[in-house]
């Protein structure tokens, strides 16, 4: 069986004037490029009255025609000299047709590169649009509290419960986890520095104060900006993805009632609980390297730590608890309800809800600390 010869292409003058694109041969893309430069120039050398096709010698054909085809109708229509495809294969001239009526896509555009001060200035404009934002949350919070005060509001205590159960009793293990973690780290260094001075029983009473008074309440609150303020913010960026927060404004529900509220309240009531928890467990953290590293006895540490904090600093770390879970269920959903309506913007919103979290925390710590040396607390 003879093999096929690869595509050729013949250029012939006809009597009318037109140009005559003979193809035979076997046109594959696997062959090689086809000669289009070729029948550009002659038509561009002479154009001709018309460009014909002449097929009639073809053994077979894929796309590679298909695209030379294409190139040579292209190149004629550049100079205004009409294609007769007529003598083409069927399946080519379809092919051709398809082409010529799918919409010609516009290139996309250059990347554009700032100069220094446009992209401070977008910045600027960006972060005043977010202060802005954060303001008009915090009056919408204010006002949907005015409203759960009277009685008003559309917030249901079931969704409060419901958060609660979802924010507190999943979140025990790692919230043990961490704290214990924490008094042991902490009862360590305080061992390492107080032995060379003979005063080991004061491990107690430096994790003690710790613990209670700042620590328990920070990093319970910290464990909980990772885990449930991004949870808040991808939840109600999720539901502004799918339009559900517009449906709701559609029934006359505001969504900051309906969801952002039951958060709120569920954060703010649960940290406490979660903080005075973690105390007792960087307590106990504290008295395993005490105990069993500096070999204070455990009564005697037991009656120090117990010395070291009164009451006040009890109360105190679970006020700075309260406001720490405000301050993280209002960071996750501020970030959610702000969130683009495209999956990558919901998880950049998770992303923000962690990192405003944690910031408005350290801060609040800060201001707590100075608030408290001011009072003599």
């Amino acid at each position: 069986m003879a093999t096929a010869t690869p595509g050729q292409v013949a250029l012939r003058r006809a009597d009318d004037g037109g140009l005559v694109v003979v193809v035979s041969g076997r046109w594959r893309v696997v062959d090689g490029a086809f000669p289009e430069a070729d029948v550009a120039a002659a038509i561009a050398a002479r154009p001709p009255a018309q460009v014909v096709f002449d097929a009639s010698a073809l053994d077979g054909w894929d796309s590679g025609l298909v695209a030379f085809a294409a190139d040579v109708e292209a190149a004629a229509h550049a100079r205004g000299v009409p294609v007769d495809p007529s003598g083409l294969p069927a399946g080519v001239r379809r092919l051709l047709d398809l082409a010529a009526a799918a919409p010609v896509r516009a290139p996309a555009p250059a990347p554009h590169h700032a100069a220094i001060p446009e992209r401070l200035g977008q910045a600027a404009i960006d972060r005043g649009r977010r202060w802005r934002d954060a303001v008009a949350f915090v009056g919408e919070v204010a006002a949907a509290l005015g409203r759960l005060v009277t009685g008003r509001a559309r917030a249901r205590v079931h969704d409060v419960l419901v958060e609660i159960q979802q924010a507190g009793a999943d979140a025990v293990p790692i919230v043990s986890l961490i704290c214990f973690v924490v008094g042991l780290i902490l009862a360590f260094v305080a061992t390492v520095q107080l032995r060379a001075f003979g005063a080991e029983l004061y491990i107690a009473d430096l994790v003690g104060i710790a613990i209670v008074r700042e620590m328990g309440a920070i990093m319970t609150a910290i464990v909980l900006a990772g885990r449930t303020g991004a949870a808040y913010a991808a939840q109600l960026g999720s539901m502004r993805l799918s339009e559900e927060l517009d449906a709701l404004r559609v029934i006359g529900v505001s969504p900051v009632d309906r969801l952002v509220l039951p958060r709120l309240i569920a954060l703010t009531l649960l940290l406490p609980v979660l903080c005075l928890y973690g105390d007792l467990l960087g307590v106990l953290g504290g008295a395993v390297v005490g105990i069993g590293l500096a070999d204070v006895p455990a009564p005697i540490y037991a009656r120090q730590s117990l010395a070291a904090f009164d009451l006040g600093d009890l109360i105190g770390g679970l006020v700075k608890a309260s406001v720490y879970g405000l301050l993280v269920a209002a960071a996750g959903c501020f970030e959610g309800l702000r969130a683009g309506r495209t999956a990558a913007a919901v998880g950049r919103a998770a992303t923000a809800a962690v990192v405003d979290g944690i910031v408005l925390v350290i801060v609040a710590c800060g201001l707590f600390a100075v608030i408290f040396y001011i009072r003599g607390w």
